[in-house]
């Protein structure tokens, strides 16, 4: 993978302190075990929406991913379902959501919306979905602009006016019923007439009973933060919450999304179903979700990585990996399951000092 491929996974918004603080956060927090309690055997599956799943995780909704392989979404399907790990397939994925589908077979997906502002290119979309076999819809609210990444900025770099990314759009009828020409004949003109559906700044709550009305799949929001967007999500009849600050990508100088979880779980109380993203990298830091009120987690950088370096076979040493670590650091605290895993199995700890010099108000992390 070149460098500008790279830094266009790799980076974030800004300064890139949240992109920082979402890794330094889990180093705030310290485990708490529990020892001799028989925990030779150990269940990591869970339930969430109607589905048993192996393990307390999805994939998180990445695009352009054939900017990492050329097989792109097609291997992560493809690896996702022979793991049993449901997957979040992005509107900017660079392959449409059919293919996607095709691939994964019988593997649980879900696919993710952005709400542009060309609200029969929506409609279009979540009917697709519906008609291929993805079992939920994951709203992304947090990008009714693009974030302000310096390293693209710097890099002169887009992938979606190369062509990647755009699959949803340009194998969508309506959508090329708009542009008014052959999308594979001029992938720049195409990305574009996406880039023009952004931003959506109009939208409000008042508009999710509009999405509600289209389907019965369980609806989920990404991208909150927030008690108060919390609540209002449930009242708009969401299924589902998932606790992201979009990987660090959108705004930077937001809280970490694990500082944000508890305050979101407490807000909602014990039934609602909560997922967290964006600083995920090992087992141990699923258990510190979870424990801090997380029912699953998204992964998101370190399967891209696992596709760049071996393709479908990288992303399954990846997902591998991932479960044995959780397995590992269930075995550890002395829990017997997942669904075990609570607040007093974790405490604060002694993080790095930048984070606690921001947070007292001295600045931002300068590493």
């Amino acid at each position: 993978m070149g460098s500008q491929p790279f830094d266009w996974i790799a980076g974030g918004a800004g300064e890139e302190w949240t992109l920082r603080a979402n890794r330094e956060a889990f180093h705030r927090w310290s485990l708490r075990p529990r020892i001799l309690t028989g925990n030779a055997e150990r269940d990591l599956s869970i339930d969430i929406l109607g589905a048993h799943v192996p393990g307390p995780w999805l994939l998180a909704p990445i695009g352009a991913q054939t900017l990492a392989h050329p097989d792109g979404e097609l291997a992560v399907a493809r690896a996702a379902a022979a793991a049993g790990v449901p997957l979040i397939v992005s509107q900017a994925a660079s392959f449409s959501m059919e293919e996607i589908a095709a691939a994964c077979g019988e593997g649980s997906r879900w696919y993710q919306l952005y709400w542009v502002n060309d609200r029969e290119v929506v409609e279009s979309l979540v009917d697709r979905a519906i008609s291929s076999g993805y079992r939920a819809i994951v709203l992304t609210v947090d990008t009714p602009v693009v974030g302000l990444r310096d390293r693209d900025e710097r890099n002169a770099y887009s992938p979606f006016r190369m062509g990647h990314g755009i699959g949803q759009y340009t194998s969508d009828p309506v959508f090329r019923r708009g542009l008014g020409m052959v999308t594979e004949e001029s992938p720049r003109a195409a990305a574009d007439a996406v880039a023009r559906m952004f931003p959506n700044l109009s939208l409000t709550w008042k508009d999710i009973s509009w999405l509600r009305s289209r389907t019965d799949l369980p609806l989920l929001i990404k991208g909150i933060l927030t008690a108060e967007d919390a609540r209002r999500s449930r009242d708009a009849g969401f299924d589902g919450i998932v606790v992201s600050n979009h990987g660090g990508r959108q705004l930077d100088g937001v809280a970490a999304s694990l500082d944000a979880l508890p305050e979101v779980r407490n807000a909602l109380g014990d039934d609602a179903v909560v997922l967290m993203d964006s600083g995920i990298r090992r087992g141990t830091d699923v258990v510190k979700a979870l424990a801090l009120g997380a029912d699953a987690v998204l992964l998101g950088r370190p399967y891209i990585y696992g596709l760049a370096v071996g393709g479908q076979a990288g992303v399954e040493h990846v997902l591998r990996t991932m479960m044995a670590e959780i397995d590992h650091a269930l075995a550890l605290v002395g829990a017997r399951s997942t669904r075990e895993v609570d607040r007093t199995y974790i405490s604060p700890g002694q993080g790095p000092g930048p984070v606690f010099a921001s947070l007292a108000g001295r600045g931002p992390p300068t590493n």
